[in-house]
């Protein structure tokens, strides 16, 4: 699998413009062969937690679905997006789906851990593991920015098949660290891929600082940005997850009927 990783800043609530944005990087990640596009959090809405609670009629979520769908079936390419998304309980949740190359939905996923008091505040943390669905013939799962520095939460997408885990990100502040570090140990650890696709520039809290990466089933790094918009390319190989696999047989060796015990 040719994988596409965007990065890119969002206008808040300006969701003609945003998926105008998408649909440019999806027609560039197509050309160039790729079979999926992986975009970050919120992007079709821009990144603003408090605003969209706020702003944002959700009576216009299912025509920005649709519209993300027409446009992955137009270009024939797989697609990650993040929208909010309200459960019938009305409670409004960050939101991850990921579409094949006809626009059907393929998975969904809902942030299981909200980050800081803006998120906390507009969202509801949602409790359901990570699916886990086949694509270009790579099985595949989704987090939510948060969620991946939460060992437990690659983990979980791992020991269910995953070989691919695409995180939509919203990553602020000064330090490079998340990317650099964390997501290559998730990736080892588990050995998956891990595709990690950050907003980059200013908003309301201060300046998302971009450094998207794709880390590999050995800890290594595939593709990374810097700090500015970027469309970064990397190949998914599900032999080398099974190398990785065979050469420290990391899932294998687990023992979850002792951790019980441990209260972990």
């Amino acid at each position: 699998m040719l994988l596409a990783v965007m990065q890119a800043s969002a206008t808040s609530l300006d969701a003609e413009r945003n998926v105008e944005a998408i649909d440019a990087a999806a027609a560039k990640a197509a050309a160039e062969g790729a079979d999926l596009l992986l975009t970050p959090e919120l992007f079709p809405v821009g990144y603003e937690p408090l605003r969209i609670r706020r702003e944002l009629d959700p009576a216009v979520l299912p025509s920005l679905r649709a519209s993300l769908a027409a446009l992955a079936a137009s270009h024939r390419i797989g697609l990650v997006y993040s929208l909010p998304s309200v459960g019938p309980d009305g409670a409004w949740h960050i939101s991850s789906t990921l579409l094949d190359a006809q626009g059907k939905v393929l998975l969904d996923y809902s942030k299981v851990h909200l980050f800081g008091d803006e998120e906390r505040a507009a969202f509801s943390p949602a409790d359901a593991a990570p699916g886990v669905a086949s694509i270009a013939g790579v099985r595949v799962s989704m987090l939510i920015c948060y969620d991946a520095e939460f060992p437990e939460s690659v983990r979980a997408a791992a020991v269910r098949g995953a070989e691919l885990v695409l995180v939509p990100t919203a990553l602020a502040g000064d330090s490079l660290a998340v990317t650099r570090v964390l997501i290559p140990a998730r990736a080892l650890e588990n050995h998956v891929y891990v595709a990690y696709a950050n907003h980059c520039g200013a908003f309301s809290g201060g300046r998302l600082i971009g450094g998207s990466v794709v880390a590999a089933p050995d800890g290594s790094v595939a593709a990374e940005a810097g700090p500015a918009a970027e469309l970064l390319f990397a190949e998914v190989s599900t032999r080398a997850v099974g190398d990785a696999r065979t050469a420290v047989p990391y899932l294998d060796d687990r023992r979850p009927e002792a951790y019980g015990a441990w209260g972990v």
